[in-house]
């Protein structure tokens, strides 16, 4: 899920060293022969991710005849990239929550929420949650803030945690993928050259269906079909007192603390009466300083105010911070895998090939797409693929704007499909999750599966009365 490389950049790091790329079928050889070796190590040898991981890299970069130096430098930039933008979220975010299950902040939100909705529409009020959450906040950040919320509700309803996380991550994928302000969006209609209005519309009425049916409709159904307990580290925690419980007013609004500071970033931008303040809301909603703020609000109210001492809180921060060495090397290594396939042309190779068929162009937007995101991992880096091949179309000018914008979410719908082994967000999910690499095929990759075909089917059946 995190930014990457652009359209042509591998280009320009393969003529730096006086290589050209392989030819197209080896490299979908090279590609299929390396995620082969990924899934027997994996599954079959039930070797480690990590180790398992670089080996495909590896294997997949000789294979495709990738000279040595520039496969290491493609793990080198992997590795940089994918975790420059997560690693200080993902530390903050495992103390922020442990401050919250500590306090008893996330169990106060959990009863809330069943109280007011009823178990059977917490997980409706989780999807519409993540989808409003993510268009201001990344995908990683919004996932790191509110997951505890999905654990909280499962330990409380001993039902599978995965009823409640699949819908706040469907929601999020939503948000992320179909609705500006998030950037995927933006830099497709900027591509396309159609107005944003259009694309926030679109994005609405497909995004909120394909939540719908892959949040609480899969969530449940996957849910009840696999049982997964809530981490042992949630799940050993004590029960509390609802009694002495902090306020859900004092929990949500320290919840709100970095959303509302990141979505203040994001309007500061946009509005030209802002423009004054834009550099402090800028500072001030950089995710990892706005979670920070929180954070440390987070010590002083629900940990000092609530009782316990600045020992007693460092030892707590300082446990919750055991399990992300995991979850950063499964990440990057997700990053890594992604990076060699771009590098070595493969994305461009099957875009190219795609876009010269005779499909409409909803549906060719899409197959672009989807190929890419399958054969590199990043949901960014395909919809910035696929709106570069589209867009390059000369008859893309004869388009109404309504249906440019069910062809920008064609793109989004595609570059969702199919998340799996080589996205950092799927190794990010299955750590958070504390599930196995099976699960998350068949809950994540599924549930991302779903959002991204019922978003294109919703663009396509506009798009016939653009």
């Amino acid at each position: 899920m995190e930014n990457g490389m652009g359209m042509f950049s591998y280009q320009v790091l393969l003529a730096a060293q006086g290589w050209e790329p392989s030819s197209g079928s080896r490299l979908v050889i090279a590609a299929l022969l390396g995620l082969a070796v990924l899934l027997v190590l994996i599954i079959k040898a039930k070797v480690q991710p990590i180790i398992s991981i670089l080996i495909s890299a590896i294997a997949i970069g000789l294979f495709a005849g990738m000279p040595f130096g520039m496969i290491v430098d493609s793990v080198g930039t992997g590795i940089g990239n994918t975790l420059k933008g997560i690693a200080l979220l993902i530390g903050l975010g495992s103390m922020f929550g442990a401050i919250l299950e500590i306090s008893g902040g996330a169990q106060r939100i959990a009863i809330t929420m069943v109280d007011k909705f009823g178990e059977n529409k917490a997980a409706w009020a989780l999807g519409i949650t993540g989808l409003i959450i993510a268009m201001p906040v990344f995908f990683d950040a919004g996932l790191i803030i509110l997951i505890p919320l999905a654990f909280s509700l499962a330990k409380r309803t001993k039902k599978s945690t995965l009823i409640y996380a699949i819908p706040l991550l469907a929601g999020l994928a939503v948000g992320h993928a179909f609705i500006p302000p998030t950037p995927g969006p933006i830099l497709v209609a900027n591509l396309l050259g159609v107005e944003l209005g259009y694309v926030i519309g679109v994005g609405i009425v497909v995004g909120a269906l394909a939540m719908i049916v892959a949040g609480p409709i899969f969530g449940k159904y996957i849910g009840n079909k696999i049982m997964t307990p809530v981490p042992k580290s949630i799940d050993e925690l004590m029960e509390h007192d609802p009694k002495k419980l902090p306020s859900f007013l004092t929990v949500v609004s320290i919840i709100l603390i970095p959303l509302v500071l990141i979505l203040l970033n994001t309007l500061s931008k946009a509005v030209p009466a802002l423009a004054g303040v834009q550099p402090l809301f800028g500072f001030l909603g950089e995710p990892f300083v706005a979670l920070l703020l929180a954070t440390v609000t987070a010590m002083l109210i629900l940990g000092i105010k609530n009782g316990y001492s600045k020992e007693e809180l460092e030892k707590i921060m300082t446990k919750s911070l055991e399990p992300t060495g995991m979850i950063l090397l499964v990440t990057a290594g997700g990053g890594v895998l992604r990076y060699i396939l771009q590098d070595s042309g493969l994305g461009e190779i099957i875009g190219g090939a795609v876009s010269s068929s005779a499909l409409p162009l909803v549906v060719i937007a899409f197959v672009v797409a989807a190929l890419v995101r399958i054969s590199i991992g990043s949901a960014t880096v395909s919809m910035t693929m696929a709106a570069g091949i589209i867009s390059a179309m000369p008859e893309i000018a004869n388009y109404s704007p309504l249906y440019l914008a069910c062809v920008t979410a064609a793109i989004a719908g595609g570059a969702t499909v199919m998340s799996h082994f080589n996205d950092s967000g799927f190794w990010l999910v299955k750590s958070l999750l504390q599930i196995d690499e099976k699960t998350t095929l068949k809950s994540w990759t599924a549930m991302e599966t779903i959002v991204g075909g019922v978003g294109f089917l919703g663009a396509l059946v506009i798009s016939f009365f653009a």
